[in-house]
């Protein structure tokens, strides 16, 4: 009896070891995860202008989709692959952001592009990924494009995440970053859901709502939601460039070139230098996010001919191409 007792009350121990030790993940989770918040409201920002044009009945597969494709992304390569480059090859983090980054330029300032040439719906862009074609078609490059975007500005939110978590055991830090990717996940696509399903929301409204001031509430929604959804569309395009424009500079000061990131703060602090003592934090996130947001379109600019003439011929005879097994 004494033996099981003392079982119990090991067993007990282990209990209360292993509920803290939650506890400590989702704290770091938590903490974690705030870091990136930036990166979060760019992919959350990114994200709807791909379901632009679609009927309502994909918009939610489409999501879904993509989401899916998101969480395992980061559990199943970007987890384990940032936890073996931090701690076995940690000088190779940068350039691979880097790379990441501009990609993000070169679609962004593709997408501008897009939107500047002279062009008709049925145009293609300067990669060909606007052509309408069939809808299915469409519809598989839209989300082949969205999870290339998620994937890298997800690789920027478990970095981020990864560089905000304490020291600790390999074990705990798995668990946290696995947290992290399965809240952030959660909350971008849970927000993109709501967001595009909102102008049917207001239809619903319109329809079963008792009152006058609900059905006119409903309609405002319908109304409002073409004006949000270009919004975002142009907030998704600029998050491109600024987030890319922002890797490439952060990361070339942490391979050792310091001049791109110290002339941007010097020009954001001189700037905010003109404002009150209170909007001084504000205008000077603004004037850097600015500034790497021209450096995004710059790069972008000249990586466009790269990506389309070489980059994009490539990739369609050596990977698409390729026999699958």
């Amino acid at each position: 009896m004494s033996g099981l007792l003392a079982l119990l009350d090991d067993v007990a121990g282990i209990a209360k070891v292993a509920a803290a030790s939650v506890d400590d993940v989702t704290a770091q989770a938590m903490k974690a995860g705030s870091k990136a918040a930036g990166a979060v409201i760019d992919d959350a920002a990114v994200t709807p202008k791909y379901v632009q044009g679609f009927e309502p009945a994909r918009e939610l597969p489409i999501i879904w989709k993509i989401a899916r494709a998101s969480i395992f992304n980061k559990l199943v390569f970007l987890l384990p692959a940032g936890l073996a480059l931090s701690n076995l090859l940690p000088w190779a983090i940068p350039p691979l952001l880097m790379l990441g980054g501009a990609y993000l330029c070169f679609e962004g300032a593709e997408k501008l592009a897009h939107a500047i040439m002279p062009h008709d719906d049925h145009t293609p862009g300067p990669d060909g990924s606007h052509d309408i074609g069939d809808p299915m078609h469409l519809e598989e490059q839209k989300v082949e494009g969205a999870i290339k975007t998620d994937f890298i500005l997800s690789a920027e939110i478990m970095t981020i995440a990864l560089a905000a978590i304490p020291a600790s055991t390999l074990w705990m830090e798995a668990a946290t970053l696995a947290m992290v990717a399965v809240m952030i996940t959660t909350a971008v696509y849970g927000s993109v859901a709501l967001i595009v399903k909102m102008d049917d929301i207001g239809l619903w409204l319109t329809q079963v709502g008792r009152t006058g001031l609900t059905r006119g509430f409903g309609r405002g929604v319908v109304k409002a939601m073409p004006v949000v959804m270009k919004v975002l569309s142009v907030v998704g395009t600029a998050a491109m460039l600024w987030v890319g424009g922002s890797i490439i500079v952060h990361g070339l000061a942490q391979m050792g070139w310091h001049a791109p990131e110290e002339i941007i703060h010097d020009i954001a602090v001189a700037a905010a230098g003109f404002a009150s003592d209170g909007l001084r934090g504000t205008v000077e996130w603004i004037v850097t996010a600015f500034c790497d947001g021209v450096l995004g379109v710059a790069l972008g600019l000249i990586l466009i001919p790269v990506g389309t003439k070489l980059v994009a011929p490539l990739w369609a005879r050596f990977v698409e191409k390729a026999p699958s097994f």
